[in-house]
């Protein structure tokens, strides 16, 4: 669920898609980052007076419309406080690599992350609304993405086939997921040996763009959240002015 605005949820020819889709179907720049490790917490602390509950999402949406969420995810003036060429760059990724966009929304960083892991790479496009996942599809054709391939997923696991990505990126959806800890844990499963999770989501205070501040999740938490489930945090970036950039490793 990448609800890229939420406020804001926030790419194989297709013959090779075809030979990646058999894998998939049956469940359907480096810039200014720096090393920081990560506190161990075997549950994540409560806050008083906030409205933090561990491991719950904070905003449930319907997403079917999605003219609608085309419309917020891809507002013209979203570049420039996203910043997605930066982003992308600062993940690192390389020609032939696997990424998986997990709530890739109507496919806002689609052609970024395409363009970067490149032909011999592949974007999986993880969505868990059916119209969207068939706005992802019409996208990539319509771009030339034909290294991306769309991914049905189910509101408790993104059905990434075993052990196939290097990366998977996580806009501003974070907060949507429910039953966090297990859900995390589980998503180790999906990663290559050394393969990281990159979450970007909202600071918890007041910002011009994005979702009120009863919706979003402290870095903190989320750092605390991570490494009940099982990850250690490797990396972090300042380069979004609203939100915080946490690159995670499994331990």
């Amino acid at each position: 669920m990448n609800r890229h605005m939420e406020g804001s949820r926030t790419p194989v020819t297709w013959a090779r898609q075809s030979g990646i889709c058999a894998a998939v179907v049956a469940f359907t720049a480096w810039i200014s980052l720096s090393a920081s490790a990560a506190e161990s917490h075997s549950t994540p602390s409560r806050h008083e007076g906030e409205e933090y509950q561990p491991y719950k999402p904070t905003a449930r949406h319907s997403y079917e419309d999605v003219d609608h969420w085309k419309a917020v995810f891809d507002a013209p003036g979203r570049d420039h406080w996203q910043r997605p060429a930066l982003a992308v760059a600062a993940l690192r990724l390389e020609p032939g690599m696997w990424v998986a966009d997990l709530g890739a929304g109507t496919g806002y960083f689609m052609s970024y992350l395409s363009a970067a892991v490149g032909k011999t790479g592949t974007v999986l496009a993880v969505e868990p609304e059916p119209k969207l996942l068939a706005y992802l599809r019409e996208r990539a054709e319509k771009i030339g993405a034909d290294n991306v391939v769309p991914v049905l997923a189910s509101l408790d696991t993104p059905r990434i086939p075993p052990g196939t990505v290097h990366l998977i990126l996580i806009v501003n959806t974070f907060h949507h997921i429910d039953d966090r800890l297990n859900y995390f844990q589980r998503l180790q499963g999906a990663l290559k040996p050394g393969g990281r999770i990159a979450i970007i989501d909202w600071h918890k205070r007041p910002t011009p763009e994005g979702p009120p501040v009863a919706h979003r999740i402290a870095r903190e938490h989320v750092v605390e959240e991570m490494t009940a489930a099982g990850y250690r945090l490797i990396e972090e970036s300042d380069i979004l002015p609203y939100q915080y950039f946490l690159i995670f490793l499994v331990k």
